[in-house]
Formats: C-alpha cells, sequence, structure tokens
C-alpha cells in the first residue's frame, strides 16, 4: 500500500471526523438547549416543591446553566478539547467513565448480534441466490422484505410477551436477576439476560445482508464465466465455492461493518424495550432528564463508532479490491 496515499486518505478521513463531530455537538446542544426540558427541574425529580427559589439558582449556578448557551457551549468545549467532557448530572460521575460502564455491556449485546445477524443473513442470501425464483427464495425475500418493515421495539415487546411472559424460558428484562448482590451473579445469569435483546436486533439485521447478498450472487450467477464454468459441468455448491464466495462475502462484509449506525440504533430501542442497562438505555435518560454533559459525551462516542465502522469498511474495500486501489479515489 502506498505510504503517501495512505498519508493523505487518513488526512482526510480526519478532517471530516473533526468536522464531523464539531458540527453534531453543536446541533445537539443547541437543541436541547430549546427543548422544553428544565434541567434544574429534572435533576431535583420529585422534591422540585421543597425547593425554593433561592436554592434552584445554586442548583443552576453549580451547575452552570445560569449562563448563556453559547457560554455554555464555549465552556464544554474548551473542557472536551482537553479530554474532559464534563460531569453527569443524573449519575454524578465523571461522562467518560459512565459512558465506559455502560458501553461494556451494550457492546456484548451489539456484537452478539452484529455476528448473528451478519452469519444468519449471509447464510440465507446465498441460499435465495442459488435457489433463485423457487419457492425458497420467494419465501426468504418475504421473510426479509417483512422484517426489513418491522420496527424494532414491536419485535422486543413480541419475544417479551412469547419468550419470557407467556413460556418463561426467559427473565422479562434487566441485565442481571433482581435483588441479586452483584458478586452472586454468575455469567449464566447475564448471559440469560442478554438472549432476548440479543435476538431482537439479530433478527432484524439479517433482511439487509440477505437482500444484498441474494442480488449480488444472482449477478455473479449470470456473468459470462459462470456460464462457462456450468457449461464445463460445474454446479451446487462447487460452483459457489469457486466462483461466488468470493465476490459475495466482500459486499456483505462491508455492508454489515456499515452499518454500525443501524445497529447502535437498534440497541437504544432494545435496551428500553428490555430494560437492558447498556448506553441506550442510558442516552434515553440524559434526554429525557436534560443531562446535558452526558447526552453530548453519547453523541461523540456514538459518531466515533459509526464512523469507525465506516472506515473498517472503507480499508477493507480498499485492501481487499484491486478495482477500487486502482481508481481515482483510492488511497
Amino acid at each position: 500500500m502506498d505510504t503517501r496515499k495512505l498519508l493523505v486518505f487518513t488526512m482526510k478521513k480526519s478532517a471530516r471526523l473533526a468536522t464531523l463531530l464539531i458540527a453534531i455537538s453543536f446541533l445537539s446542544f443547541m437543541l436541547i438547549s430549546y427543548s422544553p426540558i428544565d434541567p434544574v427541574q429534572a435533576y431535583v425529580g420529585a422534591d422540585m416543591m421543597r425547593v425554593g427559589p433561592e436554592q434552584r439558582e445554586k442548583i443552576a449556578e453549580y451547575w452552570g446553566l445560569d449562563k448563556t448557551p453559547l457560554q455554555q457551549f464555549t465552556h464544554w468545549g474548551t473542557a472536551a478539547l482537553g479530554g474532559n467532557l464534563g460531569t453527569s448530572m443524573i449519575y454524578r460521575r465523571p461522562v467518560i467513565e459512565v459512558i465506559r460502564d455502560r458501553f461494556l455491556a451494550s457492546l456484548a449485546l451489539m456484537m452478539i448480534a452484529w455476528l448473528v445477524s451478519g452469519v444468519l443473513g449471509f447464510a440465507l442470501g446465498v441460499i435465495a441466490g442459488m435457489k433463485e425464483g423457487t419457492w425458497i427464495d420467494r419465501l426468504i425475500k418475504w421473510y426479509c422484505l417483512t422484517l426489513a418493515s418491522t420496527p424494532t421495539f414491536w419485535l422486543g415487546l413480541l419475544l417479551l410477551i412469547i419468550f419470557a411472559m407467556g413460556l418463561g424460558w426467559f427473565p422479562i428484562g434487566l441485565g442481571v436477576p433482581a435483588g441479586v448482590l452483584a458478586e452472586h451473579v454468575t455469567m449464566g445469569d447475564r448471559m440469560k439476560h442478554l438472549i432476548l435483546p440479543a435476538l431482537t436486533l439479530s433478527i432484524l439485521g439479517v433482511a439487509n445482508v440477505a437482500l444484498h447478498t441474494r442480488q449480488k450472487l444472482i449477478e455473479v450467477l449470470s456473468s459470462e464465466y459462470v456460464l462457462f464454468a456450468r457449461a464445463r459441468g460445474e454446479k451446487g455448491l462447487l460452483l459457489f465455492w469457486r466462483h461466488g464466495l468470493r465476490n459475495v462475502a466482500l459486499p456483505a462484509i462491508t455492508l454489515q461493518f456499515s452499518a454500525f449506525s443501524e445497529l447502535f440504533g437498534g440497541a437504544v430501542l432494545a435496551e428500553q424495550v428490555f430494560s437492558y442497562p447498556g448506553l441506550g438505555q442510558t442516552t434515553v435518560q440524559a434526554g429525557l432528564r436534560g443531562d446535558v454533559p452526558l447526552l453530548l459525551g453519547i453523541v461523540i462516542f456514538s459518531a466515533l463508532f459509526v464512523f469507525t465502522g465506516n472506515l473498517i469498511a472503507d480499508l477493507i474495500y480498499q485492501i481487499v479490491d484491486p478495482r477500487i486501489r486502482q481508481g481515482g479515489s483510492s488511497l
């Protein structure tokens, strides 16, 4: 790989990332500032009737809420450039620590869903492509199109009603059993609470990969070199192994990496439905209670998460596909 082109590629991506972070931080801050939520009232909660005007002023002064929105953003931005994202008003801990703890719980959920949906979607796409026009192909297409139009929260509620409330196979919610001390929670307990949220995200993530892989495989199987291979007697799995796998695997892998944004958005809804204590549920709490530092920290972190997925997808294409390396827009 050319070092100069790699350096230029890195600089362009870094500039785009910096611009993106500044823009989304500013827009998010403005949206929160002009939202109808009173951060002081959300901070005090049910004890608001016991808090006088002077105490409200002191609370606002302590959290810097008595300044204008521009002054607040400038103060936050200056601290953020130094690596300090502020202190969460809800958890009263540094924002970085809250995000780190919650993201570790969400990471297990998202990675399981990402792997399962990728493998299952790819397998269904290959089967549909190899059996084009048959009842199997129509069944898989119907299944994928139905999933593509299914809301995450609806599917989560459906699984919750069937497998948790109806059959009683899994716990109704939370990340660990209620009322059990942390030192007594086993890995099996955590996995049992993880299955339904991960299953929800996995089922919904199948559709895009399966439909994309099916269409790509149909194009490959109708190409001239595959027709020549058929004429030599190749068919079935041997034909797919020799001529189809490599051509459809790369688009499927890059599609999965570029789907990090959908994965994160789906995790927010799934965690809310199952009361799973991950970053998604923390995002909802920060928004509802006007925790500006925590919400901005999560916005930046989610942008970095999605950007990393897209960057990996770009690098895979650049490294593996020689046609892109030779193109004008390559590294």
